[in-house]
């Protein structure tokens, strides 16, 4: 079985999961095809070698010109977009999956309901072909079971749309629950609510990488520059025997 572990040492988002598969060997283009499936407007991939600290990763960035619509969008909405695509089934349904999951999480987080969650940056262009980038390159790489180390939570204060909040912010803090999470010291948002959706809502296991043969190593880039520690997801692309690729 085709499986791949994403270790994240300095957290996780949408874009750094995109970028590490591209790096492990998703062809740009095949990608940039699958996402031009989406009724979206006003975008361009675009992807570049970059380093970080001792690490050449590969940076992915999700370029928005004036076209693009940014408003705030509910999951209905989002739904209806994934829905309206030609995206294969199966990358639909996965898709749908995170963003349900990340509703519901931001629901619980603020006492309302799924469907009177609107997003903020995750209703955003960039944040849809973020989410779905990294399911369709998944695909690509005919990986079939997702794994995941343990996530660091990071730390400190960000500007949120009604003020200052705590990191991990609340939507993110319950999409993390009942994954192990370790606290780094590093005062800064590691791990998006984006990237938290994807690796939780995807993951067969967490914690220890299972056993398996490696044929690809992806190095992604984030778009901070941490003084602690490179700011890169790696991922991890082989073969397992083990069903599942549990140990």
């Amino acid at each position: 079985m085709k499986i791949a572990y994403f270790d994240c040492p300095s957290g996780a988002a949408g874009d750094m999961i995109m970028a590490a598969l591209v790096d492990a060997g998703v062809p740009l283009e095949a990608l940039r095809a699958e996402l031009r499936k989406l009724p979206l407007h006003g975008w361009e991939l675009t992807a570049r070698e970059v380093r970080k600290g001792p690490f050449r990763a590969t940076k992915v960035d999700v370029q928005i010109d004036g076209r693009a619509h940014q408003e705030h969008r509910s999951l209905g909405d989002i739904l209806a977009i994934l829905e309206r695509s030609s995206l294969a089934a199966p990358v639909k349904e996965k898709a749908e999956r995170i963003f349900t999951r990340l509703a519901d999480a931001e629901a619980r987080a603020h006492g309302s309901t799924r469907e009177a969650v609107h997003f903020h940056d995750v209703g955003a262009v960039d944040a849809i072909v973020d989410v779905t980038g990294g399911v369709v390159a998944l695909g690509l790489l005919g990986v079939e079971a997702v794994h995941v180390s343990a996530l660091p939570l990071g730390g400190g204060f960000v500007d949120g749309p009604h003020g200052k909040i705590p990191v991990p912010g609340p939507g993110t803090a319950e999409l993390l629950r009942g994954f192990p999470v370790v606290d780094t010291g590093v005062r800064a948002e590691l791990v998006t609510p984006t990237g938290a959706a994807i690796l939780t809502t995807l993951a067969a296991s967490a914690g220890r990488m299972p056993a398996m043969t490696v044929s690809a190593v992806g190095y992604g880039a984030g778009t901070m520059d941490l003084p602690e520690i490179p700011n890169v997801l790696r991922c991890f692309v082989g073969e397992t025997a083990a069903a599942g690729g549990d140990e």
